[in-house]
């Protein structure tokens, strides 16, 4: 094997019993790694009853993985999936941090975490194999607290005990992953986030605060070492030239030109697309708040991450730039245009382990329920009005610890939306902008000038992702198939090149000789299984593809200013569209995967949850 070192470690909480799991190389070249194989392992364990697995119980399966390109590709990105709070499918959410590179230097590609502990504890992982530790000091932690004294328990067996200078790599969690928050994330280095899928939750349901790895060994071998370390020198070259502008600014600068310039821009819960508030920009980031305007993670050319802080009342509020999707959420989804109070909220919402997309969304779906008379002062606590910074701080605690309404927003904002519908005796679910369970990306569809294709939310089997999109034809960038590989190989989007050269990196990495078609027809494989388990759904949430693939209501209201004033897609439209790119997947109609599809991929053994989904599909005829 080259590029991986095909075996995982099996961890149960409940037990404390660890083993090695070997997985097959042919296992790798289906589903190549990262997404691919967590949706492998997770149909492979739980498919069979997979509509009854609560994804906050002990029998979800937490996943951490690298992929075949971990450590050799510019850039570092690892991936957490299980089964979604959220969706109640799979959901393969990646985050930027090192700890894939140590998990393959201490020979491993991966975790499988499952049970539940009775305690907090973190897992640490190292050549000698795995440790599971008390965390009780860590419980309740969040952010640069938890930082400080993680690191402090590390650096005595680190440093003291072993003379180490360089500490090991973790993700964790913050409060709002503790108390089981649909919308929590699973953090890194104070600003990342594994933000779609609610992954926060399930580490929080089974006790863990983090997961901590430290390598000493190599990472494993490769096919072609002469050929990787060219193709290396070329893609850093591209990519040090083409992004030059991406590094000045970073995401940042989203927040100016997609509101002004694509009108696709997130604003008061997406009433509107489009603003002209010139001091909502990287500008005013870059003059106000950045304190390292240059920050590179591992082995990544592009250096695209901004350090900001602010200070109120002599405490210090450390974020990114705030990068867009955050700062499009948090302030202009707000209906806050200050820069300085959107580094604030993003700040908290690092420090309370919260996704800042899912959380501004359903924060911004609550504001307008306040705006129209649904909900009350009494019911929030305060006014929650469009700008009310001080209201919206107060939110984001109430929904990290379920407090009082936060409790209900706190399951995000489809079941809240069905929690507050029932207690109106009002559907509210209209005001939700969100995509079976998941709350869609700070990108919109209505301009056409940014989204274009009008079903890349509505036929994602990750719902609402921004970050996986479907698209037509079926071979190109515009398809989920290929997002698909990207995640499993596992790649940074910014950091991508042509298909031809990605495709001999991996050849060159782990010998294969993968063509296009291999590529495409991986990440159809991947994407298969996906669907297959999102339309299981389970328990509290079933998905009805007639109803529910589908933008949300929100998307088809005709944009209400700026360049595309009255634009907006035809939902006959998107159905016709949906139809082709399922088709083009081999899916019926519906989205169901067909049988002579099943055996192309070499996922026969799919057949049985398929007729389930059928079943499920006729009984709510």
């Amino acid at each position: 094997m080259f590029g991986f070192w095909g075996r995982l470690l099996d961890i149960n909480l409940s037990t404390g019993a660890t083993k090695v799991v070997e997985v097959p190389e042919e296992i790798f070249r289906k589903y190549v790694g990262g997404r691919g194989l967590a949706a492998w392992i997770l149909w492979r364990e739980l498919g069979s009853r997979w509509e009854f697995i609560d994804p906050l119980g002990p029998e979800n399966i937490l996943l951490v993985l690298t992929g075949p390109l971990t450590g050799y590709y510019p850039g570092i990105k690892l991936v957490v999936s299980g089964k979604s709070p959220q969706s109640g499918g799979v959901i393969g959410s990646t985050v930027s941090s090192e700890l894939g590179v140590e998990l393959k230097s201490a020979g491993y590609d991966g975790l499988m975490l499952r049970g539940s502990s009775e305690k907090p504890v973190y897992v640490y992982v190292d050549d000698d194999g795995v440790q599971i530790r008390d965390a009780t000091s860590l419980w309740g932690l969040g952010g640069l607290k938890l930082a400080e004294a993680l690191n402090d328990l590390l650096y005595k067996d680190m440093k003291i005990e072993r003379g180490l200078d360089t500490l090991p790599s973790y993700i964790y969690v913050g409060p709002a992953g503790e108390n089981t928050v649909r919308t929590s994330v699973v953090m890194s280095k104070h600003t990342h986030a594994a933000g779609y899928g609610g992954y926060g939750a399930v580490m929080g349901s089974k006790k863990i605060k983090a997961v901590v790895a430290k390598g000493f060994g190599p990472l494993p071998r490769v096919s072609n070492w002469g050929e990787v370390i060219e193709l290396r020198k070329e893609i850093l070259r591209e990519l040090s030239n083409r992004m030059r502008i991406f590094r000045y600014w970073g995401t940042t600068e989203g927040l100016w030109y997609t509101g002004y310039v694509t009108s696709s821009e997130p604003v008061r819960n997406w009433l509107e697309e489009w603003h002209d508030v010139r001091s909502f920009s990287h500008e005013e980031a870059e003059r106000k708040c950045w304190v390292r305007n240059l920050w590179s993670d591992w082995g990544c050319p592009t250096s695209c991450m901004k350090l900001s802080r602010v200070s109120e009342d002599a405490r210090p509020y450390v974020t990114d730039g705030p990068d867009y999707e955050m700062g499009a959420y948090l302030g202009s989804n707000l209906g806050v245009f200050d820069i300085e109070s959107v580094v604030k909220l993003s700040a908290l919402a690092d420090e309370l382990g919260l996704c800042g997309i899912q959380t501004g969304n359903v924060i911004g779906f609550a504001i307008e329920l306040f705006e129209r008379g649904y909900l009350t002062r009494d019911d929030v606590g305060c006014e929650l009005r469009w700008g009310n910074t001080d209201c919206i701080t107060e939110i984001l605690h109430d929904i990290a610890y379920r407090r009082g309404l936060g409790a209900i927003l706190a399951e995000g904002t489809y079941r809240a939306a069905l929690k507050l519908s029932e207690r109106v005796g009002v559907d509210l679910l209209k005001y939700g902008v969100q995509v079976k369970g998941v709350a869609v990306g700070a990108h919109g569809i209505r301009s056409g000038l940014d989204y274009p294709q009008k079903i890349a939310y509505a036929g994602s089997v990750q719902g609402g992702d921004h970050t996986s999109t479907a698209g037509t034809p079926l071979k190109s960038t515009e398809s989920e198939a290929f997002t698909a590989f990207l995640d499993s190989a596992v790649i940074c989007f910014f950091n991508t090149v042509d298909t031809v050269k990605l495709i001999k990196y991996l050849n060159a990495v782990t010998g294969w000789g993968f063509s296009e078609e291999d590529v495409y027809l991986s990440g159809v494989r991947i994407l298969t299984i996906q669907r297959v388990l999102l339309l299981l759904g389970g328990p509290d949430v079933f998905w009805d593809p007639r109803i529910h693939d589908d933008n949300p209501e929100r998307f088809y209201e005709p944009l209400t200013s700026g360049p595309k004033k009255g634009e907006a897609p035809r939902r006959e439209d998107v159905k016709i569209e949906l139809i082709k790119y399922y088709e083009e997947l081999g899916w019926d109609e519906l989205g169901v995967p067909k049988e002579e599809t099943l055996m192309k991929l070499g996922v026969s053994e799919l057949i049985r949850e398929v007729e389930r989904v059928r079943v499920r599909i006729n009984l709510n005829a």
